[in-house]
């Protein structure tokens, strides 16, 4: 079983590789298993089909994406901070996860079945995380929110039509700056006080 599994996470993280190469549509199976030095056979005794292997790629960068925010937002600073963290980690690891960026932006991958609830569990999931954040900054003081889930849902739009341009403009080493600027304007506005 436990040899199973590892042939399995292998074909994943030589799948992740490949998709990044050459995106989904011009992956084959070949493609994979040249990669994973197995037979096409093999990798079908594993997973069904390429949507399939695809999906266990997405599956296991939205993972490492979240299992890093959390370890990060679970550090015992102010909820200020945590907010920045959550950003600046997020807008990092997506530079990293390829495939999963592709998922989420790629409105030609919308006829694989799993996107869309996909789609869905992420945003979610990053609403639910942000509205904890909020949640902890309202009982903290430090935030003054009335309705702090509507709170997490703009934050989360905001922060996804920001990622983009953020994430082009600029090596990685101004990012923490850029987000440092866009966190202020999020918190504090842009009106005079």
């Amino acid at each position: 079983m436990a040899n199973k599994l590892k042939v399995k996470g292998l074909i994943i993280e030589v799948a992740r590789e490949v998709f990044s190469r050459y995106g989904y549509k011009k992956t084959t199976m070949d493609d994979i298993a040249e990669g994973a030095r197995k037979g096409k056979s093999s990798i079908y005794y594993y997973f069904k089909s390429k949507e399939e292997i695809y999906e266990a790629v997405v599956d296991t960068e939205s993972n490492m994406l979240f299992d890093n925010i959390l370890s990060q937002i679970e550090k015992p600073v102010p909820a200020s901070e945590k907010f920045r963290l959550y950003v600046l980690t997020r807008l990092n690891m997506i530079r990293e996860l390829n495939n999963f960026y592709d998922v989420m932006k790629n409105e030609s991958l919308h006829q694989l079945d799993f996107i869309v609830e996909l789609r869905n569990k992420y945003h979610s999931r990053e609403i639910s995380i942000l509205q904890n954040i909020l949640n902890e900054g309202v009982k903290s003081r430090e935030f003054s929110i009335q309705d702090p889930e509507l709170a997490a849902i703009a934050l989360v739009t905001a922060i996804k039509g920001l990622e983009t341009p953020l994430l082009i403009k600029g090596e990685k080493r101004n990012l923490e700056k850029r987000i440092d600027y866009v966190v202020r304007i999020l918190f504090f506005g842009i009106m005079r006080r």
